[in-house]
């Protein structure tokens, strides 16, 4: 894995990729919430006390200044770029009766960061950004330019509507995570990238390119944990859904944070199901409520305990 040289972190946790409005529509009504799945992420870590800084490219319109104030109000900060959007990315949301959505995108992903980046314990990257240009090569290069000793974290959350072929998908994930200690898909993902394949077996395959940590989510059914030498599935815990909108960047914000206090030398059976317990419970009260709206520390830590 290539590194920079040694740098003192500044920030918990730098956050790399877009941001945008979600626009969802249910019952012949509209709302609209600040998204986009790195985002995302970088609210539920500040939401669960990391200081966090998220990388992205936003217009300087109204979508944009929602973004900007959603995510201050939750303490993250914005790396400077050098030139706003045009305008800001948006995805619509359809929403079916079970709370599932099915996503329509304008974005386009062209980040200009000011360099130097903050140093950061972690660095997190995923979803449309990892893959659109010209803005993934981007992401690429910062995650070969990382200080030795940062952790790094990625989740692909595939969207098939803005890929490529299935060939060309498979190349730039399989490319991607041996850069990460860290890998996290979806089942929906896993079945869509290695289609026909085991989810243990898709675990293995993140593995064995290179992550200490690969896991699948599996919505209620769990998720599965797979270090070098364990496998563990945790179960999901039980929840009224409103709606699932930024569950899987809940799980995965949570995620991030129990890596941080573990680390990701050492993940016997003990250490699995803490960090799936950790991560499920984040998801389990994201649902709970409309929108992408994680969880704080305190609520997470309530939930853990038996209180919620």
């Amino acid at each position: 894995m290539p590194a920079a040289e040694n740098t003192v972190p500044s920030h918990d946790v730098l956050v790399v990729g877009e941001a945008l409005v979600d626009v969802v529509l249910q019952d012949g009504g509209t709302r609209e919430h600040p998204g986009g799945s790195p985002a995302n992420v970088a609210y539920g870590l500040a939401r669960l006390g990391l200081d966090t800084t998220l990388l992205t490219a936003l217009g300087e319109d109204a979508h944009g200044a929602l973004i900007r104030e959603h995510l201050s109000g939750a303490g993250v900060g914005l790396a400077p770029v050098e030139a706003p959007l045009e305008r800001t990315a948006s995805a619509t949301a359809v929403l079916a009766p079970d709370g599932s959505a099915e996503y329509e995108f304008d974005i386009r992903w062209e980040p200009a960061p000011v360099l130097p980046l903050p140093a950061a314990r972690a660095i997190h990257t995923g979803s449309i950004a990892a893959f659109l240009a010209p803005g993934a090569a981007t992401v690429r290069s910062i995650l070969e330019g990382a200080p030795a000793g940062t952790v790094i974290t990625y989740d692909p959350n595939i969207r098939p509507a803005l890929l490529g072929t299935h060939a060309e998908a498979l190349a730039a994930f399989e490319e991607l995570a041996p850069l990460a200690h860290v890998v996290k898909l979806s089942d929906e993902d896993a079945a869509w990238l290695y289609p026909g394949r085991g989810l243990d077996d898709v675990a293995a395959r993140i593995v064995e390119l290179g992550a200490r940590l690969g896991v699948v989510t599996l919505g209620a059914g769990g998720s599965l944990l797979r270090s070098a030498d364990r496998e563990l599935r945790v179960p999901a815990v039980a929840s009224q859904v409103v709606d699932t909108i930024g569950a899987g960047d809940s799980y995965m914000a949570a995620l991030i944070a129990g890596v941080l206090e573990t680390g990701t030398e050492e993940l016997g059976v003990a250490e699995l199901a803490r960090l799936g317990s950790l991560a499920a419970a984040a998801a389990a009260l994201t649902v709970r409520r409309a929108g992408a709206n994680p969880p704080t520390r305190t609520e997470l830590d309530g939930l853990l305990a038996g209180e919620g």
